[in-house]
């Protein structure tokens, strides 16, 4: 009986230990704006993040409505360079739209039946970088971003455009 006893708390404890890893567990490749469009010439660019959504949804007002969950920018060195709140508190249920100088980041955010994920990001000027992590979103150029070579989360779900290996200076 001790003896079974003492194999079921080893078991539950290295069952909680592999629960209580840091960091996230899945790291995407590079995401980066559509290559269809050249770069501006500014020194800033978009960055909208479709994080998971949060578990409940908001009944406080007279329309029901979804939010992302929040995420955190971070420089690609891991220095937390901004925290979003992902909600732009109007009735779309759209993320914000974060402005950052051109170049790389990684954002650490929660992706649908995978927590959280790293993903390198891309910010080239004058264009928007879109991830996708919310599950089955519509993409208005679906078949020709299904034709590019896109990030893909484990499940075959694309994450957004991958970033050209140019693509990868620090901001």
């Amino acid at each position: 009986m001790k003896l079974l006893l003492a194999a079921s708390v080893m078991a539950g404890g290295a069952l909680l230990s592999g629960c209580a890893s840091l960091g996230p567990k899945l790291v995407l490749d590079p995401v980066g704006p559509p290559r269809l469009a050249s770069a501006g010439a500014g020194s800033t660019g978009t960055l909208m993040v479709y994080s998971a959504f949060e578990r409940g949804a908001e009944f406080s007002g007279r329309y029901y409505r979804r939010q992302y969950t929040d995420y955190k920018i971070l420089s690609t060195d891991g220095k937390p360079a901004q925290v979003v709140h992902n909600d732009t508190g109007t009735l779309l249920e759209a993320p914000q739209r974060v402005q950052l100088p051109v170049g790389a980041y990684r954002v650490a955010a929660r992706a649908n039946s995978y927590g959280e994920v790293m993903v390198p990001v891309v910010i080239r000027a004058d264009q928007v970088t879109r991830v996708h992590l919310e599950g089955s979103p519509g993409w208005s150029n679906g078949r020709v971003l299904a034709n590019s070579n896109p990030v893909r989360l484990p499940d075959g779900e694309i994450a957004g455009w991958r970033a050209s290996t140019g693509d990868s200076s620090k901001p």
